[in-house]
């Protein structure tokens, strides 16, 4: 099982970080009387610019139907884009895709848009398809996971992730509890394929996914999610999130590895999910990382924000572009989410 290609794609509307502060304290004017809050939080959230779905003025007045109406003609533009970026890094034609898988958290169809890619990509009409709402965060590493596990099963068969979110189109503006400040400063849009080759396969050069690790810590559910009501995704966000994920991460990592006779000290590739400075430091602590090993997931958070599931998969990118690892090094893929969870790779490049 390997990785033949990974490849992202964004919208068109693009605003640095204090762009997007004004255009909210224009909006709220006193409705918000701390605008120097507002300020330090997106300030200290590591974004520099972000991607949307929309230009900035549109949100002001959307519904929750409009909003997902959005999501739904977007998500297929971005999931195309992508998709067809991943088909070509892999040198390949869309109707050899035996399996489609698509993840978000941040809009709702039916059909679901991998259904609505088969036609706009020319898809085979026999494809597999498994839409998959609700991992948020963790659902870029569970979709490569759950992809290696359908190429298992098919060795001579390809499978594509597609994750589309775009979270600003569940932004509350008269919600002021500090767990949708910070999300407001935090959250981006965009979206990422990934294609997973069997055994069979032709192609060189492609990392291989040598293990594959879910992990569900038990009464933790409160931790992050949605509450849905007649206004759309409101965000769960405890503080306590960071301290679980460190508390966690570690013992998961030697779990995964130690079945191979590896210990962290072998891994020489860090792929972790750009869930925000509190997190990536937690992380860094957590799994003793102290040479900068995890860049590429503060360079992409900076660059693009956090995009929930298809964060971990714009590291990922990155790494096969532009910072890929000597042949043999081995590697982790990782990212966490609603649950509270987590999802683990272990790779060989």
């Amino acid at each position: 099982m390997r990785i033949a290609a990974v490849a992202s794609a964004f919208p068109e509307h693009r605003y640095t970080q204090p762009q997007l502060v004004r255009g909210l304290l224009d909006h709220w004017g006193e409705q918000f009387p701390e605008p120097r809050k507002i300020e330090l939080l997106h300030a200290n959230v590591g974004v520099e610019e972000r991607f949307l779905a929309l230009p900035m003025e549109r949100y002001t007045s959307l519904t929750f139907g409009e909003a997902n109406d959005v999501w739904i003609r977007v998500a297929l533009d971005l999931g195309e884009t992508a998709v067809r970026g991943a088909l070509a890094r892999a040198g390949l034609r869309p109707e050899q895709l035996g399996a489609i898988i698509f993840v978000s958290v941040s809009g709702v169809a039916s059909p679901s848009i991998d259904a609505r890619l088969v036609n706009r990509l020319g898809l085979s009409p026999r494809i597999k398809r498994m839409p998959i709402f609700g991992l948020g965060c963790v659902a870029g590493a569970a979709g490569i996971a759950r992809a290696a596990d359908y190429v298992k099963a098919f060795p001579d068969q390809y499978a594509v992730l597609v994750s589309v979110e775009l979270c600003s189109l569940t932004l509350q503006l008269d919600d002021f509890s500090m767990a949708n400040l910070i999300s407001i400063g935090l959250f981006g849009d965009g979206a990422a394929a990934v294609i997973v080759a069997g055994d069979r396969c032709p192609g060189s050069g492609w990392p291989e996914i040598v293990a594959t690790q879910s992990t569900f810590y038990p009464d933790t559910e409160d931790a992050m999610g949605w509450h849905i009501s007649e206004k759309g995704f409101r965000i769960i966000l405890s503080p306590e999130v960071p301290d679980v994920s460190a508390s966690h991460i570690g013992d998961d990592a030697d779990h995964l590895l130690a079945p191979h006779g590896l210990t962290r000290a072998d891994i020489g590739s860090w792929i972790l999910h750009t869930g925000g400075p509190k997190i990536l430091r937690a992380t860094e602590v957590a799994l003793g990382l102290r040479g900068g090993e995890i860049r590429a997931s503060w360079d992409c958070l900076r660059k693009m924000g956090n995009l929930s599931s298809a964060s971990v998969l714009m590291v990922l990118e990155e790494v096969m572009q532009n910072r890929r690892p000597d042949p043999g090094t081995w590697g982790v893929l990782a990212a966490m989410g609603p649950g509270f969870c987590s999802e683990l790779i272990l790779l060989r490049w």
